[in-house]
């Protein structure tokens, strides 16, 4: 008798290591993490940022139609799922165009209203409250990084940069070019990602002036993000130079990467899209890169274009392709904005999705 239970109990034994085994070989991928049900269907998240397993939130616009602008819209993630936000002056029709925290007390919104009004708003921890944009400044972007919080935006319809301090928003010079993203590991360390005549530009920022480089001379060229690993290692995505060519021709992705001495092309498993965000591990390395409108040439006998992957996860010596999941009524993301979990391995990708009869809808997605 009590061998006989002996071999039971072994047998329940094996088979829960099984079970746990086959559970833990099960790779990881991207899951659909659905907003709020009073978040109409027709609405977008631009950006999000995240301070914690617990702690997240993402920007957009809701209730947004064919002509409409709908209204600025704020969602915050509890660890279990998101909640919509009250904001100030809630009948403001109008966008949130980019988010950015130093802590859980310092997190900050830049926008638009419907008439193109500047938005500036704070959220201190308790309550998210109206902030005075600095004087003939529209702020399109706001970035933190480093203790440090900059802005994005234009003034008298050139590009403006400014950074916080204890009396409030200063200005910095802008490279020349145009700005679309930035890195920042310190007051006296900013990266900037951007386009002038002559290329792809990258620029470094060393607390008095910048020094500029074209990382990329091709027609049209372009990049928006940045990523600083240390002054040995900086890479840059965004989209690769063209010359002629139908509207909508796509566009091929450029993917470029800094060893301290030189700047050069890295190959991605992808023909066309834009390199349109990049995402750190905890450890400050290359995790993420997502590609938007991601296509590869198809095979003979195929289409001549099919789908290629939204995500890449680089290993540092090679990357692992992942889609983006199927969500019912809705079709792929038409932007994928990352944002990384401090300290753990998780990433945030929100952006706006294709809907039927040219509707869309509000996209965020997780993995890990």
């Amino acid at each position: 008798m009590a061998r006989r239970l002996l071999v039971a109990a072994l047998a329940v034994a094996m088979t829960f290591i099984a079970v746990m085994s086959s559970a833990a070989a099960e790779p990881l991928s991207w899951q659909h993490v659905p907003v709020p049900a009073q978040v109409r269907p027709q609405a977008t998240l631009n950006e999000a940022v995240a301070l914690g397993p617990d702690l997240a939130w993402a920007v957009g616009a809701d209730a947004v139609g064919r002509e409409a602008p709908g209204f600025p819209l704020v969602l915050r993630w509890d660890g279990t799922e998101w909640h919509r936000q009250s904001l100030p002056g809630a009948g403001r029709q109008g966008e949130l165009l980019s988010v950015a925290a130093t802590s859980p007390t310092a997190v900050w919104a830049v926008g638009r209203d419907a008439a193109g009004g500047a938005r500036l708003l704070r959220f201190d921890g308790t309550a998210w409250s109206e902030s005075r944009p600095p004087p003939g400044v529209v702020p399109t972007q706001v970035v933190a990084g480093g203790g440090e919080t900059w802005l994005i935006g234009s003034r008298g319809g050139a590009q403006a940069l400014l950074r916080r301090d204890e009396d409030g928003w200063r200005d910095v010079p802008v490279p020349p070019g145009a700005v679309y993203g930035l890195h920042i590991k310190g007051a006296d360390d900013v990266w900037a990602a951007g386009a002038t005549d002559s290329g792809a530009a990258v620029s470094h920022w060393d607390g008095q002036a910048w020094q500029q480089t074209i990382v990329d001379g091709a027609p049209r060229s372009a990049v928006g993000s940045v990523l600083a690993v240390s002054p040995t290692e900086v890479w840059a995505g965004g989209t690769a130079g063209f010359v002629g060519g139908p509207p909508g021709r796509p566009i091929p992705p450029l993917l470029l990467r800094f060893d301290g001495r030189t700047w050069s092309r890295v190959s991605v498993p992808t023909d066309f899209g834009s390199v349109s965000s990049l995402a750190a591990s905890t450890s400050g390395e290359l995790a993420w890169v997502a590609v938007a409108r991601s296509q590869k040439w198809g095979p003979p006998g195929s289409p001549p274009l099919v789908s290629g992957p939204d995500f890449l996860a680089w290993n540092g010596g090679s990357f692992t392709e992942y889609d983006e999941p199927a969500v019912a009524g809705e079709g792929d993301s038409r932007t994928l904005r990352l944002a990384p979990v401090p300290g753990t391995d998780t990433v945030w990708s929100v952006g706006r999705a294709d809907g039927p009869e040219g509707t869309f809808a509000p996209r965020a997605l997780r993995f890990g």
